[in-house]
């Protein structure tokens, strides 16, 4: 991985956090000169997430430290597998540890799941897409880790796409208004970005379609029944998007609808972490 100043500020950040004014244990325990091998090891089965994220930070730690990277990121693991073999001061090792193993188990269990959805969906050619219910401050490691698992991102943020949900609708004073509004902010800035609107019912995709001047139209909470029809209703015009109370018992038949994206909120914010340890090799 290249530097990134986002990602030196989060690990600056945590390991503020985790060490403070010093990891008094190793400190009393270990000579700080003292140097170690430390095993990356794999509990369950499940897909890997944050190998290039975990070299990174120990080399952050320091620039000697070295890694030997035997399964790479977004491979399917095993119980007993080692990913990756670390070499350096113990000092080092251990101060990486606890960080290494939140950012990598977390991610792996992210893109876990990932992958269940994306096996789920196999060959109706829908793509399953994250949200932004993330972690904050580990938006970017949570959406490496959905990519990873065979996913694609929705937008990154509130500054990357313009997504019009109930209450801009509200707010605005209704579906055509909400638009319209979109279209004249983009012209006027010179902001080519995509406008997608939410829909509530039926009624609302009818309206939507109407007016037009869209990308992709989502169908909020609708039933599968539903969500058939609206498809036929935009038959095609614009791109759409199930999303809402969608699981893995649901998911291939949101997907038969013919929908051309699924967003699942769960992928970041219902995650089941990967387990994985971190030891010492004698």
């Amino acid at each position: 991985m290249t530097e990134m100043k986002w990602l030196d500020a989060l690990i600056a950040h945590a390991l503020a956090e985790d060490v403070g004014e010093g990891d008094h244990t190793t400190l009393a325990c270990i000579p700080s000169e003292a140097k170690g091998n430390a095993r990356l090891l794999v509990k369950e089965e499940g897909i890997i997430a944050g190998v290039e994220v975990a070299c990174y930070l120990l080399r952050y730690l320091d620039r000697e430290c070295r890694t030997e990277i035997l399964i790479p990121d977004g491979r399917r693991v095993h119980k007993d597998d080692v990913v990756f073999v670390a070499e350096g001061k113990i000092h080092t090792l251990l101060k990486a540890e606890r960080l290494l193993l939140n950012i990598m188990q977390r991610m792996s269990g992210i893109a876990s799941c990932t992958a269940m959805y994306v096996e789920k969906i196999k060959g109706t050619g829908a793509v399953i897409l994250d949200t932004r219910k993330t972690v904050p401050g580990m938006r970017m490691l949570d959406k490496m880790a959905v990519r990873l698992g065979g996913g694609q991102n929705h937008r990154t943020g509130l500054y990357d796409m313009i997504l019009i949900k109930d209450n801009h609708i509200d707010f605005a004073g209704g579906i055509e208004k909400a638009i319209e509004g979109a279209n004249q902010y983009c012209a006027s800035k010179n902001k080519p970005l995509k406008i997608e609107i939410e829909a509530r019912s039926l009624d609302d995709v009818q309206r939507i379609v109407r007016h037009g001047h869209v990308h992709r139209i989502m169908f909020d909470n609708f039933s599968i029944e539903d969500t058939k029809l609206a498809v036929r209703m935009v038959n095609h015009r614009y791109e759409t998007e199930s999303s809402g109370n969608i699981n893995l018992d649901n998911v291939r038949q949101y997907a038969e609808c013919g929908v051309d994206y699924i967003s699942v909120g769960a992928l970041t914010h219902q995650v089941k972490s990967l387990d994985l340890s971190f030891k010492a090799m004698a």
